[in-house]
């Protein structure tokens, strides 16, 4: 079960008041808006706030990817595992605002994902299939039926090819989803009413869009405050957006913004966005039970916060609402539906109805059980049931009434449950989420009311056996017969089963696994598949912060083996890590001598190390590293290699204090990066001692290279820099500030804003030779 500190935390982060408040202003509209973007934390998150806690509309995010190729200013999640923190980031950001989330991309290993930056909307379409992505939104906009979608980014050069594919895919998709040819299951068609661009720029210190934006029809006006916490409504989106902590967002601005204006495609100019759509109960239709409805409403936001007075109100629109079902119009009794989901959590927060839900172990494996643990504190109600509601491999008991206090309800997983990762297909601001959630059924004033909830950390589904390995790559130089020793955890190594591989032999001891290669090892990737009882064995690699929680990463484990032609320089070389790479680890895996510099460290003796290398965003994340700059700058001009990987002009950089030299960071910084990993490089200096020893780079060595080849390029430096390396994306002019290098008193510093340590996640071969270069002495 969570921690009593965690569940106070949450609760007191939304005391009841605050959640009735937030419940009654649901009430306030029958009108969905959408807002579309490529990545967690795209969502406009102020501008949401406002449509949502001052309008009383429902908000939707629809978001193609995960954002798992992104980066993480956070901790070592990368890639897959940065899926699954970003997905959790989301959900909690939707929370703040009350949104749901539509979920296109369903994580890495699926078409429709992050697969680092891109320029073209048609390329990024290309790669995730164009019909794949229309017809996932498609289904997005007959599921959640937005009378309005807005994409954040403009379809416009100059900005990320995601914001742009998904901006064409948005506006494709309303076409085919009002088809009634057009299939997607038992969906119904369904026809956005308004569909908006933005009428600003999205241009900035990232992007730089090209065609200015088009002229505002209308706009979006906050008035005022949030009245449940007082904050303006653009700080109040911040508050929603802080909870993308790995992408370092959340500030608050001064002055607040206020306005965000909007152009209605195909649209004349409009005194407000909700303008023709049926923003009341009684704009559904004639029948005056609607009117009633409405009037109950009204009240009950009067009346706040009388609970009393509040749950007879709220009874009153809801008999009205039942009255009033069987004479709407069919286009509309999706809006009923929601209403009457949205009034039953209202009336048992205004009857004092307070119920819990937890889990009692946060792991489950298959053929294993846990409870559901539910806190009940009944208010007003006469009588509270529950009944779990189970996803596949999963069960739990019927409905199960229950008193006040503590109720613990079984739930059991089958033996052939499959284990799970945190990518839900969507996510309901209403609850009924993931694998298993609750329906609490109150009786209240005589009348039966239902709301759901879901645990307050989502349930994942372990592997029966969970296998770890250290290290779960090893880097072999060619012809080197060194064995490799393999801490196995989970399991006794003896269990496990691994198919033969050339060129590799495999022991199981007491302690782990040993591999050894043999001298004809061919160079290139090979996997030691671990199998247990006949099957793939899995890894569960936690991943838990504060803001998200808990969750997990399952994949399947295995050993993979990276043979190539690398010779490593005997130097003594530190490494300042700033919590965003694993270059470290690497380091440590090619056999280099290395001391990892903590705060201590860096504030002791730096001369007997000949290198140090200093990772990304680091001058942003370590204030030790800021303050000890001008002792790195004496350790360089007294003999010591600086090797400094990419930072964001953000992450603490100034051009003049801390380089040795000025470096100035290109801005905005999509003109300073290049996104195609296959992009022919240019040796501008073939001779230089770093692109000729050890290891003597060529073409061969920017082969296989995965998402780009960098980003937050350099854009003008001192003249003390020698740029070694020229690249581009199609049709652009070279860029020359990916790798620079000056010779500064006795030593020199480099800096390089090649990605080398996504390279080397990803066991890139030239990627190690390149970087067993750069730790070459002065």
């Amino acid at each position: 079960m969570l921690a009593d500190r965690d569940r106070l935390r949450r609760r007191a982060a939304v005391p009841h008041l605050i959640r009735l408040h937030r419940a009654l202003g649901r009430l306030r509209s029958t009108v969905t808006v959408m807002n579309t973007g490529a990545h967690p934390d795209d969502e406009h998150n102020d501008m949401l706030a406002v449509l949502r806690h001052q309008h009383g509309a429902r908000i939707v995010i629809a978001c193609s990817t995960r954002g798992e190729g992104g980066q993480n200013t956070l901790g070592p999640e990368r890639q897959a595992a940065l899926g699954v923190l970003r997905s959790r980031e989301m959900e909690e950001a939707a929370r703040v605002l009350d949104a749901d989330i539509a979920w296109l991309g369903h994580g890495p290993d699926d078409p429709v994902h992050d697969f680092g930056f891109s320029k073209s909307g048609e390329d990024t379409l290309a790669r995730w299939g164009r019909a794949l992505t229309l017809e996932r939104l498609v289904r997005a906009y007959r599921q959640f039926r937005p009378d309005i979608v807005i994409p954040t980014f403009l379809d416009v050069p100059g900005q990320h090819g995601h914001h742009r594919a998904m901006t064409q895919a948005a506006q494709g998709a309303i076409a085919l989803a009002a088809d009634p040819d057009y299939r997607t299951d038992d969906l119904p068609p369904w026809q956005v009413a308004k569909f908006y661009l933005p009428a600003w720029s999205g241009g900035g210190a990232t992007y730089d869009d090209e065609v200015p934006p088009p002229p505002a029809t209308t706009t979006i006006e906050a008035i005022g405050v949030d009245a449940a916490t007082g904050l303006s409504f653009e700080r109040l989106g911040e508050v929603s957006r802080a909870n993308h902590a790995s992408q370092n967002m959340g500030f608050w601005r001064y002055p607040p913004a206020t306005t965000w204006p909007l152009h209605l495609v195909n649209g004349a100019p409009e005194p407000d966005i909700f303008q023709g759509l049926p923003g009341r109960l009684a704009d559904l239709g004639g029948a005056p039970a609607l009117a009633e409805a409405d009037a109950g409403i009204d009240e009950a936001l009067a009346r706040f916060p009388d609970g009393d007075a509040v749950r007879r109100a709220l009874f009153r629109a809801r008999s009205a609402l039942q009255d009033a079902s069987p004479n709407v119009d069919p286009w509309h009794t999706h809006r009923l539906a929601r209403k009457v989901r949205e009034l039953d959590v209202a009336i048992g927060l205004a009857a004092g109805i307070d119920v819990d839900v937890a889990l009692s172990s946060d792991r489950l494996a298959p053929g294993g059980s846990v409870d559901l643990v539910v806190e009940a504190a009944f208010g007003n109600a006469d009588s509270i049931s529950v009944a779990a509601r189970t996803g596949t491999g999963l069960s739990a008991p019927g409905a199960t009434s229950i008193a006040p206090g503590i109720t613990r309800i079984p739930l059991q997983a089958s033996a052939d449950a499959e284990a799970t990762n945190g990518f839900l297909p969507d996510w309901q601001s209403l609850g009924g989420n993931g694998l298993v959630s609750i329906d609490v059924m109150a009786t209240v004033d005589g009348s039966t009311i239902q709301f759901s909830l879901d645990p307050e950390e989502p349930l994942q589904i372990d592997p029966l056996q969970s296998v770890s390995v250290v290290p779960e790559a090893i880097i072999v130089p060619l012809g080197q017969t060194e064995s490799h020793a393999i801490r196995v955890k989970g399991v006794a190594a003896r269990q496990l089963q691994i198919p033969p591989v050339e060129g590799l032999a495999v022991e199981a001891g007491a302690d782990g696994l040993v591999v050894t290669p043999t001298a004809d090892l061919p160079p290139g990737r090979h996997s030691l598949k671990l199998m247990l009882d006949g099957a793939p064995a899995h890894s569960s690699t936690p991943i838990a912060y504060p803001h998200i929680g808990r969750t997990r990463l399952v994949r399947p484990q295995q050993i993979d083996v990276l043979a190539l032609d690398l010779a490593v320089p005997t130097t003594r070389v530190g490494y300042i890590g700033g919590g965003a790479d694993r270059v470290g680890l690497w380091l440590g895996r090619m056999g280099v001598a290395l001391e990892h510099l903590d705060a201590e460290a860096l504030a002791g003796d730096l001369a007997h190390l000949d290198t140090i290398v200093v990772g990304l965003f680091a001058f942003g994340t370590r204030p030790d590293l800021q303050a000890a700059t001008p002792r790195l700058h004496e350790w360089v001009a007294k003999g010591g290699h600086l090797v400094t990987f990419y930072h964001r002009p953000s992450d603490g950089w100034r051009p003049e204090a801390t380089p040795p030299r000025r470096l100035v960071i290109g801005s905005p910084s999509l003109r300073w990066r290049v996104t195609d990993p296959a992009a022919p490089v240019t040796l501008l200096a073939p001779d230089h001692k770093l692109l000729t020893g050890p290891n003597r780079i060529a073409d061969a060595d920017f082969a296989q290279w995965d998402k780009e080849r960098g980003l937050y390029f350099a854009s003008s430096w001192d003249k003390a820099y020698v740029p070694l390396l020229s690249m581009s994306d199609a049709g652009e002019a070279p860029l020359v500030g990916s790798l620079l290098s000056a010779e500064i008193g006795r030593g020199r510093h480099t800096h390089t804003s090649l990605v080398l340590h996504h390279q080397m996640d990803r066991l890139v071969p030239g990627a190690f030779r390149l970087m067993a270069n750069l730790l070459q002495p002065a």
